[in-house]
C-alpha cells in the first residue's frame, strides 16, 4: 500500500462557538470586582464604549464651549474667573491659576481613568509594605544577623528552605548532610540555633521536637509534660487519658493540669507567617421579603452604566462618506461594544433567573431555617430555565447571595437527597443539622455512637446506613463517641 496526498471533500458537524458567545460564557463566572477589572479594559481599548455618567459631563462641557464660541468669549480655560482677593494684576492671577491648576491637574487629566481607582488619600507609600514577609524571609533575616561564618549561613539557608509553612523540616539530616556535604553533627548544630529563632520551634523533624523546644525556651519546668511529650504523644493524641494516668501512675485530675501546659505551646509555629488572609466577600445576589413576596435583587453596586458613545457613532456615519479605513475601525468597535453590552445584560439575566429559581424552591428555608431546606441539583434549574447545565453552574461559581438567614454561596443550596419515609427526599444539609443538634444535646458522661445516632434519625422518617452517619458527622468535624467521652471525663475533673 502506497502513501499519497489527495484533497476530498467532507461533511462533518463541529460545535463552533462565535465570538459573542465566547464572551458571555467568559463573564458569567466573574464576580463583581473581577466585572469591574474587565470593563475597564473594554472601556480602555473600545472607544465606542463611555460611562453614562462620564458621556453627560463631556455633552455638558461642550456645549458650554460651544456657547461661549457663539459668545465671542475666550475658552473657560483660558479666562481668568474671579480673581482671589489680594490679587493685584491679571498676570498674578494666572500665576495663581496655573498653580490652582498644576496641584489638580491628576483630577483634571481628561485621559483614561479606570472606575475602579484606588483611593487618592491613602496612606503614603513609606508607611506600607510591598507584601508582608513570609515565615522564610523571617527565619533568613534572623540567620543573617546570628551566623557570622558563610559556610554556616548558607547551611542554614538551605535548612530554612526545607521547612513547610507549618515550620516543621521536610528532609532529614542524613539527607542535608549529605545534599550539602558536610556531617549530620553541624545540621544538627545550626538546625538547632533555628529551632531557637522566631517563631520557636521551627525547623522540627516532629511534633515531640517542636514541643521540647518551646518548653526550653519559655523555661518549663514541669517534668512530667516533659516526659508526657516525650514518650506519651500517642496516648495524648488518641485521648486515651485513663491510659496515660496509668502509665504516668498519677491521678486523672494531675494529669488534666499537665495537659493544660501542653496545649499553651504551638503545635505548628510557622502558621503565625501563613499567607493566607481573610476574605470578605460582595453579595452578588440580594433576597429580601416584601410583604408576602420573596424579591430578588442583582448587585450591581460598584458597576459602571455603560453605553454606546453618541461622538463616536457620529464619527462613524462621518466616516462612511470617504474615509474608508476610519468606518471599519469603527465598525469592528460597535459590533464589538454591541457584543459585550449584550453579554452584560445577558449575565445579569442569566444570574437573575437562577436566583429566582433557587428563591422560588427554597422559600421555606428562607422563613424557617436549614430545617426546611429542599434538595436541589444544577440539572433542574437548568431545565426549568432552559439552559444547559454547565451553564448553571458558572453562574453559581464564585457567587453569594445575601438572605435573611445570613450569607450563603449559592453552591450551598446544591446537594444531594436523601429518601424518608414517607415518600419525600431529605436534604443532606437537614440531615447534617440533626446530626449536630443530637450531638450538642448529648449526655457527655454517655455519648451518642453512630449507630444510635443512626436510630435517633430513623424515628424521625430518615433511615441512613452508620457508615453514611459517620461520613456526615466527620464533615460536621465531630468526634467520635469514645473520644468525646474521654474528654468529657477529663473537663469533669476539678
Amino acid at each position: 500500500m502506497t502513501l499519497r496526498q489527495r484533497l476530498d471533500q467532507r461533511q462533518v458537524q463541529k460545535l463552533i462557538l462565535a465570538p459573542a458567545l465566547q464572551q458571555a460564557i467568559k463573564l458569567l463566572p466573574l464576580t463583581n470586582l473581577e466585572l469591574i477589572e474587565v470593563i475597564d479594559d473594554e472601556l480602555a481599548q473600545n472607544p465606542m464604549i463611555e460611562i453614562e455618567g462620564e458621556a453627560l459631563d463631556r455633552a455638558a462641557t461642550e456645549q458650554e464651549r460651544a456657547a461661549d464660541e457663539e459668545a465671542g468669549l475666550k475658552p473657560r480655560s483660558e479666562a481668568i474667573e474671579g480673581l482671589p482677593p489680594g490679587t493685584d494684576s491679571p498676570k498674578a492671577a494666572e500665576e495663581q491659576a496655573d498653580g490652582f491648576e498644576a496641584h489638580f491637574q491628576e483630577y483634571l487629566d481628561e485621559g483614561f481613568r479606570p472606575h475602579f481607582y484606588e483611593n487618592k488619600e491613602s496612606l503614603s507609600l513609606e508607611n506600607m509594605l510591598s507584601r508582608t514577609p513570609s515565615l522564610w524571609d523571617h527565619l533568613n533575616w534572623q540567620a543573617t544577623l546570628t551566623f557570622t561564618d558563610p559556610a554556616d549561613l548558607d547551611l542554614a539557608e538551605k535548612i530554612i528552605g526545607d521547612i513547610d509553612e507549618n515550620g516543621r523540616l521536610t528532609s532529614s539530616v542524613e539527607e542535608l548532610a549529605r545534599l550539602n556535604r558536610t556531617t549530620a553533627e553541624r545540621v544538627d548544630a545550626v538546625r538547632e540555633t533555628i529551632q531557637s529563632f522566631d517563631p520557636v520551634g521551627c525547623g522540627s523533624l516532629d511534633l515531640r521536637e517542636t514541643l521540647l523546644a518551646q518548653m526550653d525556651h519559655l523555661r518549663i519546668e514541669n517534668e512530667t509534660a516533659r516526659l508526657i511529650v516525650t514518650h506519651h504523644l500517642p496516648l495524648l493524641e488518641k485521648a486515651d487519658y485513663a491510659q496515660l494516668a496509668k502509665v504516668l501512675d498519677i491521678p486523672l485530675s494531675e494529669v488534666k493540669e499537665h495537659i493544660d501546659v501542653i496545649r499553651g505551646l504551638d503545635h505548628a509555629p510557622g502558621r503565625k507567617y501563613s499567607e493566607e488572609r481573610t476574605t470578605y466577600v460582595v453579595p452578588d445576589i440580594i433576597v429580601s421579603k416584601e410583604g408576602d413576596e420573596w424579591t430578588v435583587t442583582v448587585n450591581d453596586e460598584g458597576l459602571p452604566r455603560l453605553r454606546i458613545s453618541p461622538h463616536y457613532r457620529a464619527l462613524l456615519a462621518r466616516a462612511a462618506g470617504g474615509q474608508p479605513e476610519a468606518q471599519t475601525f469603527l465598525k469592528e468597535n460597535l459590533k464589538k461594544a454591541l457584543w459585550f453590552l449584550r453579554s452584560l445584560d445577558q449575565r445579569s439575566q442569566t444570574i437573575h433567573k437562577v436566583a429566582r429559581h433557587i428563591v422560588d424552591r427554597q422559600k421555606e428555608f428562607f422563613e424557617k431555617g436549614v430545617d426546611r431546606i429542599r434538595p436541589m441539583t444544577l440539572m433542574e434549574i437548568a431545565q426549568d430555565i432552559g439552559v444547559h447545565e454547565s451553564t448553571v453552574g458558572r453562574v453559581v461559581a464564585n457567587k453569594f447571595m445575601m438572605t435573611p438567614q445570613g450569607v450563603f454561596p449559592l453552591k450551598y443550596f446544591f446537594h444531594k437527597s436523601l429518601p424518608g419515609d414517607f415518600g419525600e427526599d431529605v436534604s443532606s444539609l437537614r440531615v447534617k443539622e440533626k446530626i449536630r443538634r443530637l450531638v450538642e444535646g448529648e449526655d457527655r458522661a454517655d455519648p451518642l455512637s453512630d449507630i444510635e445516632i443512626g436510630d435517633l434519625l430513623a424515628k424521625e422518617g430518615l433511615r441512613i446506613a452508620r457508615r453514611t452517619v459517620a461520613k456526615y458527622r466527620s464533615q460536621l468535624k465531630i468526634e467520635p463517641s469514645h473520644i468525646r467521652k474521654r474528654k468529657s471525663v477529663l473537663e469533669e475533673q476539678p
